[in-house]
């Protein structure tokens, strides 16, 4: 079973990314850290028991020898929601079932977290991103660790040009909040927060 687990908004700086998203959301985010296997940092916001992650490649960090995740060394342009995550309790068995491309196991950690997560080999997911990376966490999740400001996501809107395959590679994920649509490819997130429904596209 596949469960909804966050959404992941590339950006080229991650203060740009985090001023864009708290602009659009009308809400702050709060510090995430550093991923020493990818080279990355985040920024976090609480959706109930899911979350957001705005993500960036850190300038600070060493290049990893490999593709970082989400296509982000190739990302350019304006932040905008890239990619989503789902959580699965077997990810071995997640990936055996997923199409092609969805990754081999990687175990990962950041601070005291600690989760093994597919991650393609050239570093982008499988239909064009609009297949999920998939997760399994280890211990602790983020989510009830950050504050909660109210915020909810209500629907993820996934338009894809075969959106009938995606269904299919979707099956295990029940959850009404995802709509998948034909169309060109897309990704868009509408999330409650204390000022009314917002969007992030």
């Amino acid at each position: 079973m596949l469960r909804f687990d966050h959404l992941a908004v590339s950006c080229t700086a991650l203060d740009e990314g985090a001023a864009w998203a708290e602009d659009a959301l009308g809400l702050p985010l709060v510090a995430g850290g550093q991923h020493p296997h990818m080279g990355t940092h985040n920024r976090l916001l609480r959706l109930g028991d899911a979350y957001l992650e705005v993500i960036a490649i850190d300038p600070a960090a060493p290049a990893p020898g490999w593709p970082r995740w989400f296509g982000l060394d190739g990302f350019a342009g304006v932040p905008r929601l890239t990619n989503w995550v789902v959580a699965c309790d077997d990810l071995d068995a997640a990936l055996a079932q997923a199409p092609d491309g969805a990754g081999v196991a990687v175990d990962l950690a950041r601070g005291d977290l600690r989760w093994r997560m597919g991650v393609p080999g050239d570093g982008q997911l499988p239909f064009g991103g609009a297949f999920p990376a998939l997760i399994q966490w280890q211990g602790p999740h983020p989510a009830p660790r950050l504050p909660d400001s109210g915020a909810r996501l209500a629907r993820l809107v996934i338009t894809h040009p075969d959106a009938a395959g995606l269904r299919v590679a979707l099956a295990g994920l029940a959850d009404p909040r995802v709509v998948v649509e034909a169309g060109p490819l897309a990704l868009r997130a509408e999330i409650d927060t204390p000022h009314g429904r917002r969007v992030l596209a």
